[in-house]
């Protein structure tokens, strides 16, 4: 059975903050084990899509839920 989906709220937090919390809440996880995170940082847009490249996670989706943007990232192995 799958686990429930981990959660991350980075909103209120500004560049560099949200892609650095994301990036220590990666680490805690198990490869293929997916992370909500939600920000309302403008520069989020660009830094996790950067970030996921980067450090070889995937970015399964991007969307925008009220005043933040929702991003849910696989960890890579």
């Amino acid at each position: 059975m799958p686990r429930d989906m981990d959660t991350l709220d980075a909103t209120g937090l500004i560049c560099p903050l949200p892609v650095l919390k994301l990036r220590k809440r990666l680490r805690a996880l198990a490869p293929g084990d997916t992370i909500e995170m939600r920000a309302d940082d403008p520069a989020a847009v660009i830094d996790v899509p950067h970030f996921c490249a980067e450090a070889g996670h995937e970015l399964v989706s991007h969307s925008r839920a009220g005043d933040a943007d929702v991003y849910v990232v696989r960890k890579g192995g």
